[in-house]
């Protein structure tokens, strides 16, 4: 196919999405509310928060898939939350997604051996269940729901300044 002859319709959406993420044409954002932006550890602990509000509203309707990948996304997004609020870690440091486990431990924030079993778990079983050929499993998807509640919950307890998870506001 020739550089010209992508669909007009791909091409269309392909700009429209790459303008809205350079926030060009379209006036003043409508951003996400319960996104917190006054500092990058709030950031993340409330798009978990959000991650898992999605994982709420569509668990038991068997989107395995979905499931497996947004827990993983909020077990990520709690764990550098706390790396950004209590390690001084910089947002730019989590440039891939074993950083965050190491940073776990480094921080006693959980054992080398549970942060060398969760990133077991994601290299091993979210590589497969999102390249791979095999089909996720409703127990598989309940499984990382409670394991991604969990994280976050606990992520949440350890972090000193309150107020900031939005998981039970509405």
């Amino acid at each position: 196919m020739s550089e010209e002859s992508d669909p007009r319709d791909i091409r269309t959406a392909l700009d429209a999405a790459i303008d809205a993420f350079n926030e060009e044409g379209f006036g003043v954002p409508n951003r996400e509310d319960a996104i917190a932006t006054d500092d990058d550890w709030k950031t993340q602990l409330t798009k978990a928060c959000r991650l898992l509000d999605a994982v709420a509203r569509i668990d038991g309707e068997g989107h395995y898939t979905a499931v497996i990948e947004l827990c993983f996304g909020a077990t990520e997004r709690s764990i550098e939350a706390y790396a950004l609020a209590v390690g001084g870690d910089e947002l730019d440091d989590f440039h891939d997604h074993t950083h965050c486990y190491d940073r776990a431990a480094d921080l006693g924030l959980l054992s080398r051996t549970a942060t060398r079993e969760l990133w077991g778990l994601y290299d091993d079983n979210r590589t497969d269940s999102y390249y791979g050929g095999k089909r996720p499993t409703e127990k598989q998807a309940d499984s990382m729901y409670a394991l991604s509640r969990s994280v976050h919950q606990y992520v949440t307890d350890q972090i000193r300044e309150g107020g900031v998870c939005v998981c039970n506001q509405k």
